[in-house]
């Protein structure tokens, strides 16, 4: 997937009006995780994506391995991303983006992600972002929440762009 393919898919289930939000919501949700985890997991996480969004992990990130928590990251990705976007907005616009990596990188590597993020409530409960890889996608999450239906929907919610509930 070439840059334009993996920014038009963004923008098409984040259901953006226009480009420069996708590329905002794109850089809010990976600047982070690659401040988040350790410089050699982020290159290869990096490694599989488009050189313009692998810039995102590891070029814009000067200080890797950084601890902070689920809450701290929805912070970090509201403040990037600008335009009055809350947490919950902030979150569901990081797991569309995180949904695209993984189906984009090796497993291993989208593992390793994984492991270097505590999923427990107790340590910064970072499986909330993975709510969609871990529904099944992009596609199995928005025919889970159809069933069948026509309306479209998305993950969390009955209405288009509704965020996962927190």
């Amino acid at each position: 997937m070439n840059f334009d393919e993996f920014t038009g898919e963004v923008q098409h289930r984040l259901e953006f009006p226009d480009t420069g939000r996708t590329l905002r919501a794109i850089r809010a949700a990976l600047m982070p995780l690659g401040q988040r985890i350790p410089e050699g997991n982020a290159d290869d996480l990096a490694a599989s994506l488009p050189l313009e969004i692998e810039w995102y992990l590891t070029g814009a990130v000067i200080d890797h391995g950084q601890r902070f928590d689920w809450s701290e990251y929805l912070s970090r990705v509201s403040e990037i991303e600008g335009d009055a976007v809350d947490d919950a907005e902030a979150a569901y616009h990081a797991r569309v983006v995180v949904d695209l990596v993984a189906e984009q990188v090796p497993g291993s590597d989208f593992q390793e992600l994984r492991d270097q993020l505590p999923e427990s409530e107790d340590d910064g409960n970072w499986r909330n972002l993975f709510e969609i890889v871990d529904a099944g996608g992009w596609t199995g999450a928005r025919e889970g929440q159809t069933e069948g239906d026509t309306q479209t929907t998305t993950p969390g919610g009955d209405e288009p762009n509704a965020p996962f509930e927190e």
